[in-house]
């Protein structure tokens, strides 16, 4: 629960600003934005026990990709000891965003809570025991929309 609670707090922090969606806020955020990523990789490491988070565009070690879709292009992610844990961040293409996302979770099966989306950004939780998914996506100032998933998986 820890674990989930760290991740939770450590993506808020990334994505919030993203979420924002008033051009005054986007030129505010804009200068900072970049800076609040770099901590939230760290904070991300921190939680996920030390592990690092890598851009080698490989899903991270022992991720349940057969039970957990991902939607978009695989840029890295990072593993939690013991299997506790994954983040896998993606690039969507045009045609995706966070509805396709979320689509592909609740076509396997996860219940969605929490949701909210625009045009630009989504946020949610999704549940299919033994794993809770955090997911997030955001378009940033080139129009790169980047999806987040940050995964936990219980132990009852």
């Amino acid at each position: 629960m820890r674990l989930r609670s760290t991740l939770v707090i450590a993506l808020t922090v990334v994505v919030a600003p993203a979420l924002v969606g008033c051009s005054v806020a986007e030129n505010i955020v804009g200068g900072v934005v970049s800076e609040a990523q770099n901590q939230a990789g760290d904070a991300i490491s921190e939680a996920l026990g030390g592990a690092g988070v890598t851009t080698d565009g490989e899903l991270p070690s022992g991720f349940p990709a057969d039970a957990i879709p991902v939607v978009g292009t695989v840029q890295g992610g990072g593993a939690a000891p013991d299997g506790a844990g994954w983040v896998v961040i993606s690039t969507l293409g045009a045609d995706e965003d966070f509805a396709a996302a979320q689509a592909a979770l609740e076509g396997a099966g996860f219940v969605s809570s929490a949701v909210n989306s625009d045009a630009d950004s989504g946020f949610g939780n999704f549940a299919l025991a033994p794993y809770g998914v955090v997911l997030t996506v955001a378009t940033d100032t080139d129009d790169v929309t980047t999806a987040t998933y940050v995964v936990s998986a219980t132990t009852e």
